[in-house]
């Protein structure tokens, strides 16, 4: 019988879930948006890639949690950080890289990781939501935009302006007073995009610039800020298809390597004061698709 593994990452905005098989390739992956910390989204994140594999809860050897939630997963036996856990998934996505920049919907890593993808120093701006996902959301709906809109429209922007506020309720502010002030959309969206680049490039230079770069998370998916990185970075930034995932991923991994020590399934979830630390790719085999199972049901938790 073939080995698989599932990783979820239980993020503040979104929650995602990797299965890969017994040689670490992906097997199936989902990414939902429930809202914050949303109980149903990783509950469906899990029921999505088990229907699209045709596995039950039961196939799975061994599940890793990571992210905002990961200690409220309870099908989990192990939780390790989500630092360790995006090295792994963005070292597996691309070997070469040197440097991960992640941007997900709460806060910014910056991780360098040497050639197997172990941590060798991080930097993270968690105590503000400048310059993530769920700024972009703000600025957004300030600015009568979609989100996913934001990201083009702000490299047709040509008028030089500054935000300079990077605290999300005073940017917000300032982005309805250049508003008021008749600048476009367009304009103003690329001094926001300008502004999120300067402040990760602050915690850049807390890591030191290497290369090559990797991106993952939500905001990798915005043209702008990945153009506007690159500018400034100097050099072409790696992001799959799929950048929200490599947490997951990495948590997949470590499951795998939990499955192939030994571990069963079947253990128990590990302590919350405790987490191992440390980060794999999507090699490309798909799984099959079926309709949505209600497998969550064995674990007490139906979506």
């Amino acid at each position: 019988m073939t080995l698989h593994t599932m990783g979820v990452d239980f993020g503040s905005m979104t929650a995602k879930a990797v299965i890969v098989d017994g040689e670490g390739h992906i097997c199936a992956s989902s990414v939902v948006d429930k809202g914050v910390m949303n109980d149903e989204g990783a509950d469906l994140a899990m029921a999505e890639v088990l229907a699209q594999t045709g596995l039950t809860i039961g196939d799975i050897a061994a599940t890793v949690s990571t992210g905002y939630g990961r200690r409220k997963l309870e099908v989990a036996q192990r939780t390790i950080t989500e630092i360790t856990c995006h090295a792994r998934g963005a070292h597996a996505l691309f070997p070469q890289a040197r440097m991960v920049i992640d941007i997900g919907g709460q806060d910014s890593k910056i991780i360098a990781v040497d050639d197997l993808g172990h941590v060798q120093q991080f930097a993270m701006n968690d105590r503000c939501a400048a310059g993530t996902g769920q700024f972009m959301q703000v600025l957004a709906r300030a600015l009568d935009v979609e989100l996913e809109d934001m990201g083009s429209l702000s490299l047709t922007g040509a008028e030089d302006l500054t935000i300079s506020a990077m605290c999300t309720t005073f940017a917000e502010t300032e982005v309805i007073s250049l508003r008021a002030q008749g600048h476009s959309n367009a304009d103003i969206l690329h001094a926001v995009m300008d502004s999120i680049t300067k402040r990760t490039m602050g915690l850049i230079q807390r890591v030191g610039k290497r290369a090559p770069v990797a991106m993952t998370g939500g905001v990798a998916r915005n043209i702008g800020v990945v153009r506007a990185l690159e500018k400034r970075l100097g050099t072409p930034l790696l992001i799959s298809d799929q950048p929200q995932i490599a947490g997951a991923l990495g948590a997949a991994l470590f499951a795998l390597d939990d499955a192939r020590r030994g571990i069963a399934a079947d253990a128990r979830p590990a302590p919350f004061g405790g987490e191992a630390d440390r980060m794999v790719e999507p090699g490309g085999k798909g799984g099959c698709g079926r309709a949505l199972l209600p497998e969550l049901q064995k674990i007490g938790k139906a979506p």
